[in-house]
């Protein structure tokens, strides 16, 4: 019996060792992925942790005779089979676009700042009552398909007269790829001024949403493309510039994030590669532009259950258990890379407040009560746009405002409408500028 135990203790100390040797040599790897930013898909730093463990795994089995020579080579090879899962594409590596939407037609619009975008059009139903200024509609992301849930909500503004226009951002949905170095909020904009240059009907009315309100509100605050706007809806947006970015705060009400449950369907990130590349750029050791993967493979594997609490933070916490469904899986597209790019030159950005402050182009705010974007980025466009003629406090709904829920679709659509056609709010304006420490001490 001493004997035995004493066998299993030289058998459970040589089964950690070799579990050691493995955990040591994946790290090693990752570090070398991230000093070489995954240069060669990972290869470089596969072969470059291979080679240093198998010349040390040389040298510990030197002194011994027979298959004991080999038995260092275990965990080598063990981790050479683990870590090279990390460099072999299982997403195809050309892009793979959406297919055409069986309810709006995809028009592909090339603009002058070189971006080719995807574009939809809701005419009017009914032209007797057709508003003659276009509506733009600026989509979440930054680099994100639009949802089947905003195409409905769209299709509803159209049934109330309004010529609707909506694109795909560079790089979003069936819109082109750009090089990544060319993904930033300053080329956001020049693309909307572009598109609705190309659109040719004089100026449009913008709508836009989350980090297209960010596009929105940078445009309100450059000339050469305000002069384009109409009026302009900046809908939950987040932080505009670098020092908003670094505001620190509270959120709205509570949102659904952690009691909704999980989001079913295939993650990308159960799969090594894309676990290592995502989570190595969400950390910022990645770059965007990482040679472990390309843009277009990230696109392809990203999936909407990636997207994990995001999707349920953007409703309350009361809608917890009757979430909708967002998008279809043929529909949905993200490019995490892109969007991280574009977020870190909005946060690279010095302050927009000096040149939105010659703001003049008529705009509204629109607020949820339970929003997941930290009120200070909110309160922060209010403060610094003088043109801001009203703020809509929307009870009832989270960062989605049109979720397809209840009445929720049509009370946003009457804000909208309200505001666009100069006529009295359906909702107090609140909080107005003055409003502001009140709001924030409150924390509504």
């Amino acid at each position: 019996m001493p004997t035995f135990a004493l066998r299993l203790v030289r058998f459970a100390g040589r089964l950690l060792l070799a579990l050691t040797a493995v955990v040591t040599l994946a790290v090693v790897f990752l570090a070398l992925v991230v000093l070489t930013n995954g240069a060669d898909s990972g290869l470089a730093a596969w072969l470059a942790t291979l080679g240093a463990a198998s010349a040390a795994a040389l040298w510990r089995g030197r002194s011994r005779t027979g298959a004991a020579r080999l038995a260092p080579f275990v965990p080598v090879a063990v981790a050479a089979a683990l870590t090279a899962s990390v460099c072999v594409p299982t997403a195809p590596t050309a892009r793979r676009y959406p297919p055409a939407l069986p309810f709006v037609a995809t028009q592909h619009w090339s603009l002058g700042t070189g971006s080719r975008l995807a574009v939809y059009h809701y005419p009017p139903a009914n032209p007797r009552t057709r508003h003659r200024i276009p509506l733009v509609y600026l989509n979440g992301g930054p680099v994100r398909g639009i949802s089947v849930l905003d195409h409905r909500f769209l299709q509803l503004l159209a049934r109330q007269g309004y010529d609707v226009y909506t694109y795909e951002q560079a790089g979003g949905g069936r819109s082109d790829l750009l090089p990544m170095d060319q993904y930033t909020i300053s080329r956001s904009v020049r693309d909307l001024g572009a598109f609705i240059h190309r659109l040719d009907k004089g100026k449009a009315d913008v709508l836009g949403f989350s980090s297209g309100a960010v596009v929105l509100t940078r445009a309100l605050a450059d000339p050469s493309v305000a002069a384009h706007l109409h009026r302009a809806i900046i809908a939950e947006p987040g932080p505009m510039d670098g020092p908003t970015t670094r505001i620190s705060g509270h959120r709205g009400r509570p949102s659904a994030r952690g009691l909704a449950p999980a989001v079913a369907g295939p993650r990308s990130t159960h799969v090594p590669r894309y676990a290592v590349a995502f989570g190595l750029m969400r950390l910022g050791l990645l770059t965007p532009d990482t040679a472990l993967i390309g843009q277009a493979e990230g696109d392809n594997a990203f999936t909407a259950a990636d997207l994990g609490g995001d999707t349920a933070s953007a409703y309350c916490a009361r809608d917890a258990h009757r979430i909708p469904s967002e998008d279809t899986a043929q529909n949905f597209s993200f490019s995490p890379a892109a969007s991280l790019r574009i977020q870190q030159t909005v946060k690279d950005t010095p302050s927009l407040a000096p040149r939105l402050r010659r703001s003049k182009t008529p705009a509204m705010l629109m607020i949820a009560e339970c929003s997941s974007q930290l009120r200070q980025w909110e309160t922060a466009v209010l403060a610094d746009d003088p043109a801001i003629e009203r703020t809509q406090y929307m009870p009832g709904v989270g960062h989605h405002l049109w979720n397809g829920l209840d009445d929720n679709n049509d009370r946003a659509a009457a804000v909208i409408t309200a505001f666009l056609q100069a006529e009295p709010a359906p909702l107090p304006n609140y909080p107005t500028r003055d409003e502001i420490p009140a709001f924030l001490r409150d924390q509504r």
